[in-house]
């Protein structure tokens, strides 16, 4: 295995110098710990750093499927000018969320997967993040009746789980993001006019 690319000893001053700014000014009492990676789950998230926020306003870092918090890992690792690829090195923890959310993933993909081996019916989930969707994946990649895949662009890519011998539609891809936005529901072929 490789030594991590990002360390704490090279990387967690330049977190610290971005973050202490950026919380001070957003008037947040959070502190950070700047720590090695952890690797709770190896199958699905093994970050070379994790920065752990604790404090009175934790609470606030997640709410809204925890917006905030993720909202600052983003903008950290624009700061830190990571390259997409590399975004799962960087993880940002607040009362293990992490853990809690890759767990509540994973279960719910396995739950999908058995409705979808029971009724023939594909399954799309609400819209998610890359890293999100990756674990959606994951945890579906040793089932031999079902598959996944990614549908839609930018804010509105999902996962769908087919049964493994069914193909893709063809038209899945082109409306999942124009019929979540115009809130007509999945895999609905558009209304001529």
């Amino acid at each position: 295995m490789s030594p991590p690319k990002y360390t704490q000893t090279s990387h967690g001053p330049r977190i610290d110098a971005f973050l202490r700014p950026v919380l001070t000014q957003a008037r947040l009492k959070l502190n950070c710990e700047i720590l090695t990676g952890e690797t709770r789950h190896p199958d699905f998230e093994n970050p070379d750093i994790v920065v752990k926020f604790s404090g009175p306003d934790v609470d606030l870092l997640l709410e809204n499927k925890a917006e905030l918090l993720l909202a600052l890992e983003q903008l950290t690792m624009e700061a830190l000018r990571m390259p997409p690829e590399e975004h799962s090195r960087l993880c940002f923890d607040a009362n293990d969320y992490r853990m809690l959310r890759i767990e509540e993933l994973r279960l719910s993909a396995l739950s999908a997967a058995e409705r979808v081996k029971r009724s023939g019916v594909p399954f799309r989930f609400n819209p998610m993040n890359s890293r999100e969707r990756r674990i959606i994946h994951l945890a579906l990649r040793h089932e031999t009746a079902v598959r996944s895949e990614s549908a839609g662009l930018g804010p509105a890519r999902q996962v769908i789980i087919y049964p493994a011998n069914m193909p893709t539609p063809p038209f899945a891809e082109a409306v999942a993001a124009p019929a979540l936005a115009a809130g007509r529901g999945p895999l609905r072929r558009p209304r001529r006019r």
